[in-house]
């Protein structure tokens, strides 16, 4: 992916006022029960879609949406459920081992901290952040592959990890913005900013993004 110019603040804060404009409370599209369920959804959906999660965790969910009914469930009662999701059987053990651990270390309730999330198993920094913002209310950046992609086509924040690029977003996204910010971020990229064939012709903010091989609109 080709380096793009950066934007500048001033750039910036003009795609998240569109961006609220267009969509003033953007929510994530993991669907969960409570703080509980919405952990586990994350953890999940590593290297997965949001749909394929969805789908399997809905019957899951409705068996098990507590620490202790996870618990009960054991690794090899829980794979069956997710058996559709990459890296199932990882997951399965990391789902029963953080659920044990919430159980055993935060009196069955999801803790508030990163310190204390990142050492959850099976839960990273973009996890955490997810959890932060949408359990929580802080105004983190969740960096996963769309945000990543967007971030450094348009030249919000070009970097070339995903901590580089969070931090760079944490600078440039003006604080009223930073609560939704990942979300209008990820939803850009699945359905407009997409990795191969971006649809800049129906792009809001087209004309403040330095991507430079704009795609035309179809004939």
């Amino acid at each position: 992916m080709a380096r793009a110019r950066r934007m500048t603040p001033k750039e910036a804060e003009e795609v998240f006022r569109r961006f609220q404009s267009l969509d003033p409370e953007p929510k994530g599209e993991l669907e969960s029960v409570n703080t509980f369920t919405l952990l586990v959804a994350v953890v999940l959906s590593a290297q997965a879609t949001d749909a394929g999660v969805n789908k399997a965790t809905r019957a899951l969910f409705r068996v098990a949406d507590t620490p202790e009914k996870m618990a009960a469930l054991g690794v090899a009662k829980l794979e069956p459920y997710i058996r559709t999701i990459g890296l199932y059987r990882t997951k399965a053990k990391n789902v029963i081992a953080l659920s044990e651990a919430l159980i055993h270390q935060h009196a069955s309730k999801v803790p508030g901290t990163r310190e204390a999330l990142e050492a959850l198993p099976g839960v990273g920094r973009k996890t955490a952040n997810v959890v932060l913002n949408i359990a929580f209310g802080e105004p983190t950046i969740a960096v996963d592959t769309h945000l990543f992609r967007v971030a450094n086509r348009t030249g919000l924040a070009p970097g070339k990890t995903p901590l580089e690029v969070e931090k760079g977003l944490l600078k440039i996204v003006p604080q009223k913005y930073l609560l939704h910010a990942h979300h209008w971020l990820i939803l850009h990229g699945r359905y407009l900013c997409k990795a191969r064939k971006p649809e800049c012709w129906r792009c809001p903010i087209e004309d403040l993004c330095k991507f430079t091989a704009k795609t035309p609109a179809p004939i």
